[in-house]
């Protein structure tokens, strides 16, 4: 269960748009919450990769080593 208190204009925008579409605003809020989560996750496993690269903990493979490694060769 998750309780938010939104912008008046954002809270209207929402309404509009549940009414107009006939689905709720929880649909909106979920659907907004999951598009959005997926980027903070895609955002913060760059961040954790480049970190790690920058100091040595993990390397970079070239397009020809990944391809060996799994079996795509020509």
């Amino acid at each position: 269960m998750l309780a938010i208190r939104l912008p008046a204009e954002v809270e209207e925008r929402l309404e509009a748009l549940a009414k107009a579409t006939g689905r709720t605003k929880t649909f909106y809020a979920r659907q907004a919450i999951l598009e959005y989560l997926d980027d903070l996750e895609d955002i913060y496993l760059a961040e954790k990769r480049l970190e790690d690269l920058r100091a040595g903990r993990s390397r970079t493979r070239t397009l020809e080593e990944v391809m060996e490694r799994y079996g795509m060769e020509d």
